[in-house]
Protein backbone atom coordinates (compact mmCIF):
# COMPACT_ATOMS: atom_id res chain seq x y z
CA UNK A 1 0.00 0.00 0.00
CA UNK A 2 1.07 3.64 -0.84
CA UNK A 3 1.28 5.89 1.73
CA UNK A 4 1.32 9.81 1.07
CA UNK A 5 3.33 12.00 2.90
CA UNK A 6 3.11 13.02 6.43
CA UNK A 7 1.46 16.66 7.46
CA UNK A 8 1.53 18.19 11.15
CA UNK A 9 -2.08 19.53 11.42
CA UNK A 10 -0.37 23.07 11.34
CA UNK A 11 0.89 22.31 7.85
CA UNK A 12 -1.94 20.81 6.58
CA UNK A 13 -4.45 23.42 8.01
CA UNK A 14 -2.87 25.36 4.80
CA UNK A 15 -4.21 23.16 2.52
CA UNK A 16 -7.43 24.64 3.87
CA UNK A 17 -7.73 27.57 1.72
CA UNK A 18 -5.93 28.69 -1.15
CA UNK A 19 -3.90 31.73 -0.54
CA UNK A 20 -4.44 33.51 -3.45
CA UNK A 21 -8.21 32.73 -2.98
CA UNK A 22 -10.05 36.26 -2.32
CA UNK A 23 -11.57 36.85 1.15
CA UNK A 24 -14.90 38.33 0.09
CA UNK A 25 -17.86 36.42 -1.40
CA UNK A 26 -19.59 37.26 -4.87
CA UNK A 27 -22.97 36.70 -5.78
CA UNK A 28 -23.79 32.83 -7.01
CA UNK A 29 -20.73 31.97 -4.07
CA UNK A 30 -21.38 29.68 -1.51
CA UNK A 31 -18.53 30.34 0.59
CA UNK A 32 -16.25 32.94 2.34
CA UNK A 33 -13.59 32.04 -0.20
CA UNK A 34 -15.13 32.99 -2.89
CA UNK A 35 -14.95 29.47 -4.41
CA UNK A 36 -18.78 28.10 -5.60
CA UNK A 37 -19.34 25.12 -3.91
CA UNK A 38 -18.86 22.35 -5.93
CA UNK A 39 -15.35 23.79 -7.09
CA UNK A 40 -14.37 24.16 -2.97
CA UNK A 41 -15.79 20.44 -2.42
CA UNK A 42 -13.56 19.09 -5.36
CA UNK A 43 -10.58 20.95 -4.48
CA UNK A 44 -10.67 19.75 -0.59
CA UNK A 45 -11.55 16.22 -2.05
CA UNK A 46 -8.70 16.18 -4.52
CA UNK A 47 -6.53 17.36 -1.45
CA UNK A 48 -7.66 14.66 0.86
CA UNK A 49 -6.38 12.39 -1.87
CA UNK A 50 -3.18 13.37 -1.89
CA UNK A 51 -2.80 13.81 1.33
CA UNK A 52 -3.85 10.07 1.97
CA UNK A 53 -2.33 8.22 -0.90
CA UNK A 54 1.10 11.17 -2.24
CA UNK A 55 1.25 11.48 -5.76
CA UNK A 56 0.82 7.84 -7.28
CA UNK A 57 -3.04 7.62 -6.02
CA UNK A 58 -3.73 11.10 -8.62
CA UNK A 59 -3.07 11.22 -12.48
CA UNK A 60 -1.11 13.45 -14.33
CA UNK A 61 -4.11 15.94 -14.75
CA UNK A 62 -5.22 15.87 -10.90
CA UNK A 63 -1.57 16.52 -10.05
CA UNK A 64 -1.26 19.33 -12.64
CA UNK A 65 -4.52 20.47 -10.95
CA UNK A 66 -3.14 20.61 -7.65
CA UNK A 67 -0.50 22.81 -9.42
CA UNK A 68 -2.85 25.46 -10.66
CA UNK A 69 -5.37 25.84 -7.49
CA UNK A 70 -3.44 28.47 -6.58
CA UNK A 71 -2.68 30.17 -9.92
CA UNK A 72 -6.52 30.28 -10.50
CA UNK A 73 -7.75 30.65 -7.29
CA UNK A 74 -11.52 31.18 -8.65
CA UNK A 75 -12.40 28.99 -11.38
CA UNK A 76 -12.74 24.83 -12.25
CA UNK A 77 -8.89 24.40 -13.46
CA UNK A 78 -9.62 21.00 -14.52
CA UNK A 79 -10.45 22.07 -18.25
CA UNK A 80 -6.67 24.45 -18.19
CA UNK A 81 -5.05 21.07 -16.81
CA UNK A 82 -6.37 19.00 -19.59
CA UNK A 83 -5.59 21.50 -22.35
CA UNK A 84 -2.35 21.53 -21.14
CA UNK A 85 -1.53 18.05 -20.90
CA UNK A 86 -3.20 18.02 -24.76
CA UNK A 87 -0.47 20.81 -25.81
CA UNK A 88 2.59 19.28 -24.08
CA UNK A 89 1.78 15.65 -23.59
CA UNK A 90 2.61 14.51 -19.69
CA UNK A 91 3.07 16.30 -16.40
CA UNK A 92 6.68 16.64 -17.22
CA UNK A 93 6.08 17.93 -20.51
CA UNK A 94 4.23 20.47 -19.06
CA UNK A 95 6.25 21.91 -16.31
CA UNK A 96 9.09 21.47 -19.04
CA UNK A 97 7.65 23.52 -21.53
CA UNK A 98 9.02 27.60 -21.93
CA UNK A 99 7.45 30.42 -20.53
CA UNK A 100 6.80 31.32 -23.90
CA UNK A 101 4.83 28.21 -25.21
CA UNK A 102 3.05 27.71 -22.01
CA UNK A 103 1.80 31.88 -22.43
CA UNK A 104 0.45 30.64 -26.06
CA UNK A 105 -1.78 28.63 -24.13
CA UNK A 106 -5.25 30.31 -23.48
CA UNK A 107 -6.58 31.00 -20.24
CA UNK A 108 -1.96 30.83 -19.05
CA UNK A 109 -1.00 34.42 -17.70
CA UNK A 110 2.00 35.03 -15.05
CA UNK A 111 -0.07 33.21 -12.19
CA UNK A 112 0.28 30.01 -13.68
CA UNK A 113 3.55 30.56 -15.90
CA UNK A 114 5.30 30.91 -12.15
CA UNK A 115 3.23 27.70 -10.14
CA UNK A 116 4.50 25.32 -12.88
CA UNK A 117 8.09 26.73 -13.30
CA UNK A 118 8.40 26.72 -9.20
CA UNK A 119 7.45 22.81 -9.02
CA UNK A 120 9.68 22.37 -12.09
CA UNK A 121 12.84 24.56 -10.59
CA UNK A 122 12.21 21.89 -7.16
CA UNK A 123 11.96 19.05 -8.72
CA UNK A 124 15.40 20.08 -10.40
CA UNK A 125 17.07 21.27 -7.07
CA UNK A 126 15.69 18.32 -5.51
CA UNK A 127 17.26 15.54 -8.14
CA UNK A 128 20.45 17.29 -7.74
CA UNK A 129 20.86 17.45 -3.93
CA UNK A 130 20.96 13.53 -4.63
CA UNK A 131 23.85 13.83 -6.21
CA UNK A 132 25.81 16.77 -5.94
CA UNK A 133 28.53 16.48 -3.29
CA UNK A 134 28.40 12.32 -4.09
CA UNK A 135 30.69 10.31 -5.18
CA UNK A 136 29.62 9.43 -8.69
CA UNK A 137 30.10 5.23 -8.69
CA UNK A 138 27.94 4.65 -6.12
CA UNK A 139 25.66 7.26 -7.15
CA UNK A 140 25.29 6.34 -10.66
CA UNK A 141 21.30 5.74 -10.84
CA UNK A 142 20.66 8.91 -9.33
CA UNK A 143 22.72 10.90 -11.86
CA UNK A 144 21.06 9.25 -14.16
CA UNK A 145 17.55 9.96 -13.01
CA UNK A 146 18.71 14.19 -12.33
CA UNK A 147 19.94 14.06 -16.04
CA UNK A 148 16.65 12.50 -17.32
CA UNK A 149 14.77 15.06 -14.53
CA UNK A 150 16.44 18.39 -15.44
CA UNK A 151 17.04 17.70 -19.51
CA UNK A 152 14.82 14.78 -21.16
CA UNK A 153 12.15 17.07 -21.83
CA UNK A 154 13.79 20.40 -22.92
CA UNK A 155 12.77 21.60 -26.41
CA UNK A 156 16.35 22.74 -27.36
CA UNK A 157 19.91 21.07 -26.69
CA UNK A 158 22.02 21.67 -23.48
CA UNK A 159 25.11 20.41 -23.03
CA UNK A 160 26.54 20.62 -19.49
CA UNK A 161 29.31 19.40 -17.44
CA UNK A 162 29.79 17.01 -14.32
CA UNK A 163 32.87 17.88 -12.82
CA UNK A 164 34.52 15.49 -10.70
CA UNK A 165 37.21 15.40 -7.97
CA UNK A 166 40.00 12.81 -7.90
CA UNK A 167 37.97 10.64 -5.42
CA UNK A 168 34.99 10.79 -8.27
CA UNK A 169 32.79 13.15 -6.07
CA UNK A 170 30.63 15.41 -8.13
CA UNK A 171 32.02 19.01 -7.05
CA UNK A 172 29.69 20.70 -9.94
CA UNK A 173 27.23 20.92 -12.46
CA UNK A 174 27.42 23.34 -15.01
CA UNK A 175 25.51 24.17 -18.29
CA UNK A 176 28.24 25.04 -20.88
CA UNK A 177 25.83 26.01 -23.62
CA UNK A 178 22.43 26.12 -25.10
CA UNK A 179 21.55 25.75 -28.82
CA UNK A 180 18.72 25.05 -31.12
CA UNK A 181 16.90 21.76 -31.54
CA UNK A 182 19.38 19.87 -33.07
CA UNK A 183 22.96 21.81 -32.31
CA UNK A 184 24.77 23.22 -29.48
CA UNK A 185 27.94 24.66 -29.81
CA UNK A 186 30.85 23.32 -27.80
CA UNK A 187 34.04 24.60 -27.08
CA UNK A 188 36.43 22.16 -25.79
CA UNK A 189 38.84 24.50 -24.34
CA UNK A 190 36.12 26.27 -22.16
CA UNK A 191 35.64 22.98 -21.02
CA UNK A 192 38.91 22.05 -19.66
CA UNK A 193 39.40 25.54 -18.67
CA UNK A 194 36.41 25.47 -16.76
CA UNK A 195 37.87 21.89 -15.08
CA UNK A 196 41.21 23.92 -14.04
CA UNK A 197 39.29 26.43 -12.16
CA UNK A 198 37.21 23.69 -10.35
CA UNK A 199 40.45 21.66 -9.69
CA UNK A 200 38.27 18.91 -11.11
CA UNK A 201 40.31 16.21 -12.56
CA UNK A 202 37.41 14.19 -14.24
CA UNK A 203 34.79 15.40 -16.68
CA UNK A 204 31.50 13.58 -17.66
CA UNK A 205 29.37 15.41 -20.42
CA UNK A 206 26.19 15.46 -20.94
CA UNK A 207 23.77 17.17 -23.21
CA UNK A 208 20.31 16.41 -24.44
CA UNK A 209 18.36 15.14 -27.94
CA UNK A 210 14.85 17.28 -27.95
CA UNK A 211 14.41 14.76 -30.94
CA UNK A 212 13.86 12.31 -27.74
CA UNK A 213 16.74 9.78 -29.56
CA UNK A 214 19.32 9.49 -28.06
CA UNK A 215 21.42 8.36 -30.79
CA UNK A 216 24.76 10.62 -30.84
CA UNK A 217 25.61 11.76 -34.20
CA UNK A 218 28.62 12.34 -35.81
CA UNK A 219 29.13 16.12 -34.41
CA UNK A 220 28.46 14.57 -31.06
CA UNK A 221 31.09 12.01 -31.72
CA UNK A 222 33.50 14.32 -32.89
CA UNK A 223 33.26 16.97 -30.07
CA UNK A 224 33.75 14.07 -27.31
CA UNK A 225 36.89 13.32 -28.97
CA UNK A 226 38.35 16.79 -29.14
CA UNK A 227 37.48 17.06 -25.62
CA UNK A 228 38.62 13.74 -24.47
CA UNK A 229 42.40 14.90 -26.46
CA UNK A 230 42.39 18.62 -24.49
CA UNK A 231 41.37 16.77 -21.18
CA UNK A 232 44.01 14.53 -21.90
CA UNK A 233 46.84 16.57 -22.62
CA UNK A 234 46.16 18.13 -18.84
CA UNK A 235 45.72 14.85 -17.05
CA UNK A 236 42.25 15.16 -16.78
CA UNK A 237 40.06 12.20 -17.26
CA UNK A 238 36.72 11.89 -19.25
CA UNK A 239 34.73 9.43 -17.36
CA UNK A 240 31.38 8.86 -20.27
CA UNK A 241 29.05 11.50 -22.69
CA UNK A 242 25.59 10.79 -21.69
CA UNK A 243 23.11 11.84 -23.85
CA UNK A 244 20.00 12.35 -22.42
CA UNK A 245 16.65 11.16 -25.12
CA UNK A 246 12.81 11.37 -23.73
CA UNK A 247 12.76 8.49 -21.89
CA UNK A 248 16.54 6.77 -21.90
CA UNK A 249 19.53 7.56 -22.22
CA UNK A 250 22.92 6.67 -24.35
CA UNK A 251 26.31 6.33 -22.53
CA UNK A 252 29.41 6.54 -25.28
CA UNK A 253 31.51 4.11 -22.58
CA UNK A 254 28.85 1.86 -22.81
CA UNK A 255 28.04 1.61 -26.50
CA UNK A 256 31.83 1.44 -27.13
CA UNK A 257 32.49 5.28 -27.83
CA UNK A 258 34.83 6.10 -25.57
Amino acid sequence: MTRGPHFSDSQARLFDVDEAAPAASHPGDSGRDGLPSYIRDHRARLRERFLVGGADALPDYEMLELVLFRAIPRRDVKPQARTLLDRFGDFNGVLSATAARLRDVSGVGDAVVTELKVVEAAAHRLAQSRVLRKQVVSSWDALLSYCQTTMSHGEIEQFRVLFLDRKNVLIADEAQARGTVDHVPVYPREVVKRALELNATALILVHNHPSGDPTPSQADIDMTEQIQIAAEALGITQHDHLVIGRSTELSFRAAGLL
